[in-house]
């Protein structure tokens, strides 16, 4: 596996534990276990942090993947492709704005925005695993379906 290649892995493997994370901290304040839900949330934060500098790392040492995928299966990568970077560049200012409301301690409004945040930060978790999966680890994607 050469240095692209790794750091792809990478990012799938940090997106999927920030997906983790925040299912686990959705669960933890459902429950009201407060201190674990801010725990879970700085870990959160903190993995998405780590993907975004092995993300611009790899994209400068590599530049674009094609995807060589045909028919159907090519309009389904796109349309999740898509959908993932647009909510990807949105949820950075949204999690910022959230962190900063619940570091104030400005609880109501950092729940009214959380209610935002928290479903496009798990959607790009989870579509950046696929997004990768589909690059590069299943080879049924690259068969003409």
């Amino acid at each position: 596996m050469n240095l692209p290649e790794y750091l792809a892995c990478l990012n799938a493997c940090l997106n999927a534990t920030s997906g983790i994370l925040l299912s686990l901290a959705y669960v933890m304040v459902k429950k009201r276990r407060l201190i674990w839900h801010q725990r879970l949330m700085t870990g959160a934060f903190l993995v998405s942090c780590l993907f975004l500098a092995s993300y611009t790392t790899r994209m400068a040492i590599a530049g674009d993947t094609k995807f060589l995928g045909q028919g159907p299966i090519r309009q389904v990568y796109f349309t999740i492709l898509i959908s993932h970077v647009t909510l990807a560049m949105a949820v950075v200012p949204l999690v910022l704005r959230t962190l900063w409301l619940a570091y104030r301690g400005e609880f109501t409004a950092h729940r009214r925005i959380a209610r935002w945040t928290f479903p496009i930060w798990l959607y790009v978790s989870i579509t950046g695993v696929i997004v990768y999966l589909m690059l590069y680890q299943l080879p049924l994607f690259s068969l003409r379906i």
